[in-house]
């Protein structure tokens, strides 16, 4: 078993990208990758079928995000660790991620220098946070004792923010419906839900929300 080398599933949708990481996992002999995806619900898909144990997941990914992918994969996949590895230095993901069931978050500026080790650490059993993460941490905590309080929760539920992000991208409800696997009247009623949570009036309205928190790129 010690020798058998981590099977890694990398998911990000420029193919650049996917080709530099992989060049970089493959050439440590206890690291392999054993499939790659180019969207969050394909990343999904693969990892159901290869059971890896490791999955990497950029963030900004059509259809799902890598945030949405690792909540999807928590459930269906609980043996499968989650590594994020992002170009956003950016507090709200570092905490959505470790909240979508992460173990690590890397930044891609620095991914030649903290990838390897973040797998070998994921895979240990041991967190791995870039410094400016651990700072966070630590001024989250800090502002939790001064406030006396927990945090609010997500205002969104995971099918609610998965038709957000679906109908930002442009979709209709009978293209959402049938990705889903749901109805279109089901569809217009979590949209009509999502609308009413965030105080939003339409699509426009919906697809700047999800820019400003990342669900699509601009």
């Amino acid at each position: 078993m010690t020798d058998s080398p981590t099977r890694i599933l990398l998911a990000d949708d420029h193919a650049l990208v996917r080709r530099g990481v992989r060049l970089i996992l493959d050439a440590e002999p206890d690291l392999t990758v054993v499939a790659e995806a180019d969207d969050g619900a394909e990343a999904v898909a693969r990892a159901r079928e290869h059971r890896p144990d490791l999955a990497v997941l950029d963030i900004a990914m059509p259809r799902l995000t890598g945030l949405q992918a690792a909540r999807e994969l928590s459930r269906t996949c609980p043996e499968t660790r989650i590594l994020i590895l992002t170009m956003y230095d950016n507090k709200q993901y570092f905490f959505e991620a470790l909240g979508a069931g992460a173990s690590g978050y890397v930044l891609k500026s620095v991914a030649d220098r903290d990838l390897v080790e973040a797998c070998r650490a994921t895979m240990r059993g041991e967190p791995f946070l870039y410094p400016g993460a651990v700072d966070a941490l630590i001024r989250d905590h800090l502002d939790r004792v001064r406030e006396g309080g927990t945090g609010s929760s997500r205002t969104l539920t995971d099918r609610e923010e998965e038709i957000l992000k679906l109908v930002a991208e442009g979709h209709t409800s009978q293209q959402i419906a049938d990705l889903l696997f749901i109805s279109p009247k089901t569809v217009e009623r979590h949209r009509a839900n999502v609308l009413q949570k965030l105080g939003l009036k339409d699509r426009l309205e919906l697809t700047r929300y999800a820019i400003r928190v990342g669900l699509i790129e601009p």
